[in-house]
């Protein structure tokens, strides 16, 4: 009953007051959005309550989904990594505030302005507060020749990506960097001996029970034929298939659904004192609070008091999930999906289970619309730069006659005015207050997200 009822109450990120709430079914959504296949895990007080899918792991094969279907975590492999590294932590083998070249034997983190008052430490890569550069990766053709780990450290060919090295102060900000997890795994396989994908597989899949789960790149060929394939936006399939990550630590993780919420179970069960698997209770407990503005060790922690939960999102090309999970209760939701377009679907079902349990913070949130002088919209049109990744995300503000739209890449959505110079998304839970300067000159923007309140320098019109 409650699967047919979140089946059937798909709701958008905002509830615009005064209009009423549209609700959507899941097959439709679906199919609006070209999203071929969806894989959902519900977890109650540290038990899977349920778990479904729907749809096509390879639509041209007409090879349906299931439970074990693996997908692409994508970025969930980081908090799955931080453990494996808290659990060397936990051995002694590591520590959390020591200068991770203590810890690197193949490779170094280079010295330089950057890194003379602090050094980069395994706390501050799993913060994302070290200043290493290179957000995230593009993966590799399965058919192409795909790079060694130090090659991606050091952005030398066949690597597709920058060299890995620190740019700004260490500790100065928060920015995402997949090249600082590409450090941690290079510290994970120095420390063990063992490639990573071992290394990972005996220090949290294992014992964590995530039988589904594996980092091996390229997934090898006895596990290619019930993995889903990656879709595009477009709904054309990934070629291949699906791409080969080498970073592994950062991108690399195949898994269900299933194995995910096993996964953010055990570590609620650790931090509550109530098992003893892999890392230390106060280890956990560090890993599940707040280090670095809305950042624990790994994996973002946001909301408050009851609501205080832990999550993270995942998006390699042609795959895009999502794990939460609540601190305290060990509930939660898993949701994995085979196409570019499966975020705005995820985020979507989150919301459609957050009201069915009545869970909170993950519902639709209620907007007032105010209203704003169309002609004054121009001024904020032009190009954004948001420092939170490098290189930089770009906000591009749009007018379609009097409508105001931002884009992120391919993501675009209308903004609606609260006044004059602040908007809302009628998509997301994004705001944005354009900041003008004495003159009257917009020159950036305020944006809040997820209770994060980030800053963007106008750098074209």
């Amino acid at each position: 009953m409650r699967i047919t009822r979140v089946e059937n109450s798909l709701v958008g990120a905002v509830v615009v007051k005064g209009r009423p709430l549209k609700v959507s079914k899941l097959d439709d959504r679906m199919r609006d959005l070209k999203v071929p296949a969806v894989s959902v895990a519900v977890f109650q007080f540290g038990q899977i309550e349920w778990t479904r899918a729907w749809g096509f792991a390879d639509v041209e094969a007409r090879r349906k989904t299931n439970e074990d279907t693996r997908f692409q975590a994508a970025s969930i492999s980081k908090p799955v990594t931080a453990v494996a590294a808290l659990a060397l932590v936990s051995r002694g083998r590591l520590a959390l505030d020591e200068n991770v070249n203590k810890y690197l034997k193949t490779w170094k983190v280079p010295d330089n302005q950057f890194t003379t008052t602090d050094k980069v430490t395994l706390r501050r890569l799993l913060t994302h507060s070290a200043g290493t550069t290179v957000s995230g990766f593009r993966g590799y053709s399965r058919h192409a020749e795909i790079p060694t780990l130090l090659q991606v450290l050091n952005g030398t060919k066949p690597a597709n990506s920058a060299t890995v090295v620190v740019d700004i102060p260490v500790g100065s900000r928060w920015r995402y960097s997949g090249g600082g997890f590409s450090i941690i795994q290079q510290i994970i396989e120095d420390d063990t001996g063992k490639p990573f994908a071992q290394a990972a597989r005996e220090l949290v899949l294992e014992p964590f029970g995530m039988k589904h789960s594996t980092f091996l790149q390229p997934l090898p060929s006895d596990l290619r034929d019930d993995a889903a394939t990656g879709y595009l936006a477009s709904g054309e399939p990934v070629p291949g298939r699906f791409h080969v990550y080498p970073e592994q630590a950062a991108a690399g993780l195949w898994t269900t659904a299933e194995d995910l919420a096993k996964f953010a179970i055990e570590l609620q069960k650790i931090g509550a004192g109530k098992s003893t698997k892999v890392i230390t209770q106060e280890l956990a407990t560090e890993m599940l609070r707040r280090q670095f503005e809305q950042w624990g060790l790994g994996i973002g922690v946001e909301g408050e008091g009851a609501a205080v939960r832990f999550s993270h999102g995942g998006s390699n090309e042609g795959f895009r999930s999502v794990l939460h999970s609540y601190r305290t209760a060990a509930s939660g939701v898993v949701v994995m999906t085979n196409s570019d377009a499966g975020g705005a679907l995820a985020a979507e079902i989150v919301r459609a289970v957050a009201r069915e349990y009545r869970w909170p913070g993950l519902g639709p949130i209620e907007r007032t619309l105010g209203a704003s002088d169309p002609a004054r919209h121009k001024d904020f049109t032009g190009r954004y730069e948001i420092g939170t990744r490098s290189p930089p995300v770009i906000l591009q503000i749009e007018l379609d006659g009097d409508r105001l739209f931002g884009a992120v890449g391919t993501i675009k959505s209308e903004l609606l005015p609260e006044n004059d110079d602040t908007f809302f998304s009628v998509d997301t839970d994004v705001r944005v207050q354009f900041v003008r300067d004495g003159s009257g000159r917009v020159t950036g923007a305020r944006i809040w997200q997820g209770g994060v309140e980030r800053k963007a320098v106008r750098v074209a019109l």
